[in-house]
């Protein structure tokens, strides 16, 4: 599913399990990738990428055709509805997502969207938590880093070594020519330490199994429970800060610009749902939109 990036006043897409891995490095799904979303301007040009990009895939077989099953007959356009969210019961876990003490701006913006979701219809389901919530948000105690280190390697390995053609076949590569070129790659300036700790690794080891075990107790005991003890369509947060709790379950997630701060830097309001609820959420996000028309053009002038 999407996530509509505020920084840039545009929305990127971002969808669960696999089904848009069609080739290239879409078609890997780290446990706790946050970056892996095409950037579009509007909720409308999201859904049109995602559209594009999923469905079943040849060279990621497993994935995609389980991941397929939650494709809609007839495409994610009809989602787009602009009383989307009459009806949609929608928690709040305030803490620490909604702390505003240094930016009162943003307090006051949340509380109008709160006001504005429930007029457009929507049930909201405040003062929630979510159970080990600290844990989740750090990679290293909920063991997504050493998850994700692992599976990096495997993955860009994978990838690199089915090109017809490069200069580069695997992390290692990589690595050197980065090495090589550190004038054109920055690496004064780029951290390379990630690029590193992945080489290694080796492999799915009993330490990377043992983080992966965590990471679906996590997600089981925390995320999952609660959007079915309180029949939640979405869980909605202020910024990214949520991404890791989707991420760590493949769950799809769709930010969409919330407001602007007094320096002009633009912020969102993210909605996450469970495995297969995109239509619910193109709903929510593009109601929110439609309800609010925040995002601005980018401004390109020094």
């Amino acid at each position: 599913m999407g996530q509509l990036s505020p920084w840039i006043g545009k929305h990127s897409s971002e969808e669960e399990g696999g089904a848009s891995h069609k080739g290239g490095f879409e078609r890997l799904h780290f446990q706790q990738l946050k970056c892996n979303r095409p950037i579009c301007r509007t909720v409308s040009d999201a859904v049109d990428v995602l559209d594009a990009i999923v469905g079943y895939d040849h060279n990621d077989a497993k994935a995609t055709r389980e991941a397929s099953k939650y494709i809609p007959r007839g495409g994610y356009r009809q989602f787009l509805k602009v009383l989307g969210l009459h009806g949609k019961r929608l928690g709040i876990v305030r803490h620490p997502f909604f702390n505003f003490t240094d930016k009162p701006s943003q307090a006051l913006a949340f509380t109008k969207h709160f006001a504005t979701l429930g007029q457009a219809g929507a049930v909201l389901v405040d003062n929630l938590t979510i159970k080990n919530l600290d844990v989740i948000l750090n990679s290293n105690l909920s063991g997504e880093g050493t998850a994700v280190l692992a599976e990096f390697k495997i993955a860009v390995d994978a990838y690199l070594v089915e090109l017809v053609s490069s200069p580069v076949r695997s992390l290692a590569d990589v690595i050197a020519f980065n090495q090589k070129n550190s004038k054109l790659e920055m690496t004064d300036q780029i951290d390379q330490s990630l690029l590193l700790a992945s080489e290694f690794t080796n492999g799915i080891g009993n330490a990377e199994k043992a983080a992966l075990l965590n990471l679906g107790k996590l997600t089981r005991e925390g995320f999952e429970k609660l959007m079915t003890r309180y029949e939640l369509d979405a869980i909605m947060t202020h910024g990214f800060d949520f991404t890791p709790v989707l991420a760590i379950g493949r769950f799809p997630g769709i930010s969409v610009p919330a407001g602007y701060d007094t320096e002009g830097v633009p912020f969102g309001i993210c909605f996450g749902g469970l495995k297969g609820s995109e239509p619910k959420l193109i709903e929510i996000g593009y109601g929110f939109e439609q309800a609010t028309k925040i995002r601005k053009p980018p401004s390109f002038r020094p």
